[in-house]
């Protein structure tokens, strides 16, 4: 697989987690770590039929412990800090904080053999945070950060830094099968139902219309995407990917206002070019200072 190819993989996890938001507003009422329990089973379900079907083995979990720290800390790690900030803080500051992952994988980029850091990458991830910023403080009317909610900024700032850690350390893992992710998925969800035993109620999908809303959840931003994601992150280009990475939210405002979830507002617009500016530089300002 080729450099190209792999990034390319890659942006199909950012377009499928952009789709999150429109998806779980059709879930109902069902608590996060439920949603969580049952989409990462589904998620790693599907994984494990398409690896049996491609004719690879079971045996392919067999993994070095190492590898399940790496994969299982990632995914729970960044659900369960992620849902611990936004019961700590209000979501706005919250997601906000937890939203500087892009930034850091661009920068611990830079720690890997064979990957240098260049200014264009930094400019164009800090014009897509700015981006996000714009995005957030519209939807929330302004953003404040009160001292009484450290506690849920500081679980904001932790799952960034996982979900940072656990994407630039799949290089890594690179002779690790992406396979093995279908494995992560349902510890992932058999922890995640602990969780929602000890801290939640108890409140199911209703009807056809929530159920299939999981399902799809399952299978997409919660199961194909990993796949995609860990197909980047080992042979893609991984600054691409962390600054692209901002397209996420505003696509999903977008997907939001579409629907009629959401209207359309000029601080949408003005995300929309810091994001897609920050990719532009990023990609071609980087390119040309590679052949000067």
């Amino acid at each position: 697989m080729t450099r190209t190819s792999a990034t390319l993989i890659g942006f199909t996890a950012i377009l499928l987690w952009s789709t999150l938001a429109l998806a779980t507003s059709a879930t109902g009422a069902v608590p996060p770590f439920l949603l969580t329990t049952l989409t990462f089973a589904i998620g790693g379900t599907v994984g494990l039929i398409a690896a049996l079907v491609r004719g690879v083995g079971l045996e392919v979990l067999r993994q070095p412990w190492p590898v399940w720290l790496h994969g299982v800390g990632g995914l729970f790690g960044y659900h369960f800090f992620y849902f611990s900030a936004l019961k700590l803080a209000p979501p706005a500051e919250a997601g906000l904080i937890a939203y500087l992952w892009p930034l850091l994988i661009v920068l611990l980029s830079s720690l890997l053999p064979g990957e240098s850091l260049r200014a264009p990458h930094i400019i164009g991830a800090v014009m897509g945070l700015a981006g996000t910023v714009v995005l957030l403080a519209g939807k929330a009317g302004g953003l404040g950060f009160a001292p009484e909610y450290l506690p849920g900024y500081a679980a904001a700032a932790v799952c960034a830094v996982v979900w940072a850690t656990y994407s630039v350390l799949s290089r890594r893992f690179h002779n690790v099968p992406t396979e093995v992710v279908a494995g992560f998925c349902l510890i992932t969800a058999a922890l995640s139902v602990l969780c929602h035993l000890a801290f939640e109620p108890a409140v199911w999908p209703v009807g056809a219309t929530q159920w299939i809303a999981v399902a799809a959840l399952g299978i997409g931003p919660v199961g194909l995407a990993f796949y995609a994601w860990d197909i980047g992150m080992k042979r893609g280009d991984i600054r691409l990917l962390g600054v692209a990475s901002y397209a996420a939210p505003v696509l999903s405002t977008l997907l939001l206002v579409v629907a009629g979830y959401a209207a359309a507002s000029w601080t949408l617009a003005v995300a929309c070019a810091l994001i897609v500016g920050g990719a532009l530089v990023a990609t071609l300002l980087a390119r040309n200072s590679r052949k000067s």
